[in-house]
């Protein structure tokens, strides 16, 4: 039978500044530039979801998107006109970088995808800088 892979994309929109505590100021200024900004700055996100399987005979479904939706809307909603620095007990003490975002929401969504197998998450930053991440 024909795998396939199915990819649902969401969005969100948040704020974060990256800062490494063990740095001084002009280090992290350094390293982090404009995104070491004390005030903050924000993205508008997009989060693409790929999940893997063999389509259901009776639907032609890998999964039913809707139910990918729901599961993925509701990890994402804890991220969503959020301070990802501040707002979010499960990115405590990491780093917000859209690397350390990804993988930290593969964490969070592996468990609850309705059907098929989570196989890679793309979290584009910007139109042009995004991370890719599949588990490994």
């Amino acid at each position: 039978m024909a795998t396939v892979r199915v990819t649902r994309r969401l969005h969100f929109s948040a704020a974060h500044r990256l800062h490494n505590p063990a740095f001084s100021d002009e280090e992290n200024r350094r390293v982090f530039g404009p995104c070491n900004h004390p005030n903050w700055h924000g993205h508008n996100y997009e989060l693409d979801v790929t999940v893997e399987g063999q389509p259901n005979p009776d639907t032609g479904y890998v999964v039913d998107l809707g139910l990918l939706r729901d599961a993925a809307e509701a990890v994402v909603a804890d991220l969503d006109h959020r301070n990802l620095n501040l707002d979010v007990p499960w990115l405590r003490d990491v780093i917000p970088s859209t690397e350390n975002l990804v993988v930290a929401l593969w964490h969070r969504l592996a468990p609850v995808v309705p059907a098929g197998r989570l196989v890679k998450l793309t979290l584009w930053e910007t139109p042009r800088n995004s991370a890719e991440y599949s588990g490994e």
